[in-house]
């Protein structure tokens, strides 16, 4: 089934990933845990109005493990739709690849423009088995692939030289943070293969990995200050050096230090920093569970700092200015 990927897929994505930063929008749930399709769609409009340079529903942000195929159908189709062809759409799919495909059928029914290959689950395979994974999914979808490796996902420079030699494969996104590793990656695939920065709170480490040649990055700040994500973006971008470090001291880094404290506060805190924005996304599912009132207090603060340093006038000076 696979087939050529569509030029202007690649071309989209390559344009916003050199231009803004890749929204993973989160997952409306209602009190009882059901799926909440209007604030979702309210939500997820919003998301696309900012401008990010891709919106990547149902992926790990967006609690996609928790999903049934029916509420996956209905996340996708309502990105999708809510963002009316302004940014491209790359749906996650994931587990055994048998279960992967289905999901990919789904997203392709639903207009999806790509996928999102998360992990697999949980067993470990030699990097054949790797390979493989891809292989059976590539040819199963006529949708373009962005493979993500992190957890028991890592790719030597022989198996993404593999992977990337398939058609509709265009691209990886990066959790490991392994520089080294990545670095030989990059210069093992072929020109204009897609790489971005898919760390954990990822604006920590753009600088190194915009150093070994990947600039691009996925922010789950987005998901709940875009005005944040955009200040954090712009200044780097344009070597505004003195605003990239105080974003950084002031807010990035001690909202990693309360994340850090609990299993799944990578998305929990997300979330429910997205509630003190005033977004009924409600809680997460079960096996994340919300923040304690301690850290969600530390939240606050945290938030409140970096919502005034986006929206203060600041020193924008270039690189090498006095800070």
């Amino acid at each position: 089934m696979a087939a050529m990927v569509n030029g202007d897929v690649v071309e989209r994505l390559r344009e916003g990933m050199a231009n803004g930063v890749l929204s993973f929008p989160l997952t409306s749930f209602r009190a009882d845990g059901s799926l909440d399709l209007e604030s979702f769609r309210e939500y997820v409009a919003a998301q696309a109005a900012t401008g990010p340079g891709a919106l990547f529903p149902a992926c790990g942000t967006g609690e996609f493990f928790s999903l049934d195929e029916d509420e996956y159908r209905q996340v996708v189709t309502a990105a999708v739709e809510e963002s009316a062809g302004r940014v491209p759409v790359v749906a996650g799919i994931g587990y055994g690849w048998a279960q992967a495909v289905r999901f990919a059928a789904i997203a392709e029914e639903a207009g999806a423009d790509a996928l999102l290959v998360l992990p697999h689950y949980l067993v470990c395979g030699p990097q054949s088995g790797l390979v493989g994974q891809v292989e059976q999914i590539a040819s199963r979808t006529r949708l373009p692939l962005i493979v993500y490796q992190r957890d028991q996902v890592t790719f030597n420079a022989e198996s993404l030289t593999a992977i990337a030699a398939l058609p509709n494969v265009i691209g990886l996104k990066d959790g490991h943070s392994d520089l080294d590793r990545l670095q030989r990656l990059t210069l093992a695939a072929p020109d204009g293969f897609l790489f971005f920065n898919g760390a954990a709170t990822a604006e920590i480490q753009a600088r190194a990995y915009a150093a070994v040649g990947v600039p691009a990055y996925s922010s789950a700040v987005h998901a709940f200050a875009p005005e944040i994500a955009a200040g954090f973006f712009t200044a780097l971008r344009d070597g505004g050096d003195a605003q990239v470090d105080r974003l950084l001291r002031e807010f990035y880094v001690p909202f990693v230090e309360i994340r850090d404290r609990v299993p799944g506060y990578g998305v929990s805190l997300v979330k429910a920093a997205a509630r003190l924005r005033g977004r009924p996304v409600g809680p997460v599912r079960a096996p994340l569970a919300d923040p304690t009132p301690a850290d969600l207090a530390d939240l606050e603060r945290v938030l409140a700092a970096g919502l005034d340093l986006v929206s203060a006038p600041s020193d924008s000076a270039p690189t090498g200015a006095a800070r």
